[in-house]
């Protein structure tokens, strides 16, 4: 059994409780939180929540932490902390900033001998395999990476800080056009405004100017202003019946050729539909700790990435059974 510790308990961590669940060779033996531990209740029945400054001594006790911490403040910190008692994975998801993130994680797990596997889920992570994959299979083409229908959460949360905005669900949208010219080998340069639309839907303050709301989310840089925005103000009654998920998935598409004279075009597409973000993303943390732990037994440390798990390392399958049934 792989014994495993989450640190936190949002929408993500509660994921990774239920996929834990799921996988029958690992068990969740505690959750870490800065918050009152008597305060959040688990699903998991004997489990213990403790208070995160407790983690330290349980490092004899858990195979590899989960840290279920946000990209913009917690992980940045928190992943090379942890490194240096623990195994750990983690899915910090600012891609600019990825760079950076891996050396401070590798001098930390290199330094204590552990293993740390980043920026895990979906995009990093499993549609980042794609493009790699795509891009050394047809070398002559280009990459599209297209997200939604689904909410972004970091859009979400933006528009909440708007003064008057009590609520907000941005869903980011794919032109279908886009999609289509894509789908269909032409290899179109697109801008943003092109690719992909944003629709928030807006629950405001009584007497809130929602005009002027409107304008704030419409010409917001670096979220709003380079894209076609639609904003519907709703009641909170059906921000809760209709707007309740987490929904969000997308595409990674290369189109390409091949032949001696390019005669031939291919389009590789990868695609991605899901109920729930934060479960589907838990649920990649949780085959990526059952790596980490393949690997740390093979010798491996410091921090490694997606680029780096094989295959094989994700599954709880024998080598049989995957040549057998996979193969």
């Amino acid at each position: 059994m792989i014994k495993i510790g989450i640190v936190g308990y949002g929408n993500l961590a509660r994921g990774v409780e239920c996929a834990i669940r799921q996988n029958p060779d690992m068990e969740l033996v505690a959750v870490f939180t800065r918050r009152d531990p008597a305060s959040v209740q688990i699903l998991t029945a004997g489990v213990p929540v403790l208070a995160l400054d407790q983690a330290a001594s349980w490092k004899d006790k858990i195979d590899v932490m989960i840290l279920c911490g946000g990209s913009a403040k917690d992980l940045p910190t928190m992943t090379p902390a942890f490194a240096r008692d623990f195994h750990v994975v983690d899915s910090f998801d600012t891609h600019a900033n990825i760079p950076a993130h891996f050396a401070a994680v590798d001098a930390a797990a290199r330094e204590s001998g552990h293993i740390a596997v980043i920026s895990t889920g979906w995009d990093p992570g499993l549609f980042s395999v794609n493009r790699l994959y795509a891009s050394a299979i047809l070398p002559q083409g280009k990459d599209y990476t297209f997200w939604g229908k689904g909410v972004s959460q970091g859009h979400s949360d933006a528009v909440r800080r708007l003064p008057g905005v009590v609520d907000c669900r941005q869903y980011t949208i794919p032109v279908p056009e886009a999609l289509d010219r894509v789908r269909s080998g032409e290899n179109p340069e697109l801008t943003t405004r092109q690719k992909h639309t944003r629709y928030c839907y807006v629950v405001a303050e009584d007497g809130a100017d929602k005009a002027a709301i409107e304008q704030a989310i419409k010409t917001m840089p670096n979220y709003f202003a380079d894209y076609d925005t639609t904003v519907e103000f709703i009641t909170m009654e059906q921000m809760h019946r209709d707007h309740a998920g987490l929904p969000h998935g997308g595409s990674v598409i290369r189109s390409g050729i091949t032949g001696w004279n390019g005669e031939s075009r291919q389009t590789i597409e990868y695609k991605l539909t899901l109920d729930s973000n934060p479960q589907f993303t838990a649920s990649v943390l949780v085959s990526c700790a059952r790596a980490a732990m393949k690997m740390h037994t093979r010798g491996i440390t410091g921090c490694q990435t997606v680029f780096d798990i094989a295959p094989a390392d994700l599954s709880p399958m024998s080598r049989e059974d995957m040549l057998a049934h996979l193969l």
